[in-house]
């Protein structure tokens, strides 16, 4: 468990990072909205200048940043822009909220312990992409969602909380995405709080 450092109204000071609509990110900054939530969102970092979550963000007055993949020559020299926003906005912890690419190993294992993911699965069920379909496809009765610490390898970073729901027999990928989606927005910001203040992750199975 990191030492993080805390601000002045001792919260700990978090980057979001998204790709899209940003519903996760908005369900973090109205946790924080609390003054009794343990952290505090100092900027959401985009790599699509256009993903309407920073909209989100700048409605509240949170800080943005949006570097593209397309202005570095490697993913190592974007991966030292994301970085160098997220020390200079002074965030202790990363929290990734639907950000759709994938990190350099040397970032995730300098972050490491101080990175969180959410992810659409009961891991270590369905890792990547495409869970609700293949959810349905295995004939699962049982799905939801996870949100883990990152590590270098695809989603098997230990856990730190689950949230599960059934799969109904006239379900389909996107309705059953859709009651997933709902158990995030709580699951998110219970995971984050408990995590900050000293919940121990436990291994994927």
């Amino acid at each position: 468990m990191p030492d993080f450092v805390t601000d002045a109204d001792g919260r700990v000071p978090i980057a979001v990072f998204i790709s899209g609509r940003g519903s996760n990110f908005a369900a973090l900054a109205e946790a924080a909205d609390d003054a009794a939530f343990p952290a505090r969102i100092v900027l959401c970092l985009s790599d699509k200048p256009d993903a309407k979550g920073l909209d989100i963000a700048r409605q509240r007055g949170i800080a943005v940043a949006t570097p593209t993949r397309a202005d570095y020559e490697s993913r190592d020299a974007f991966d030292a822009a994301m970085e160098a926003e997220v020390v200079a906005a002074g965030a202790q912890l990363i929290c990734l909220a639907g950000f759709m690419r994938i990190l350099g190993r040397a970032f995730v294992e300098r972050w490491e312990g101080r990175m969180l993911n959410i992810h659409p699965s009961l891991l270590p069920a369905y890792r990547g992409l495409d869970t609700h379909a293949r959810a349905l496809a295995d004939g699962a009765r049982e799905h939801g969602v996870t949100v883990h610490l990152v590590t270098p390898g695809l989603d098997e970073g230990p856990i730190l909380a689950q949230a599960r729901v059934p799969v109904l027999a006239d379900d389909t990928a996107e309705t059953l995405a859709a009651r997933v989606l709902a158990e995030e927005h709580t699951l998110y910001p219970d995971a984050l709080a408990a995590y900050v203040r000293g919940a121990e992750p436990r291994p994927q199975g």
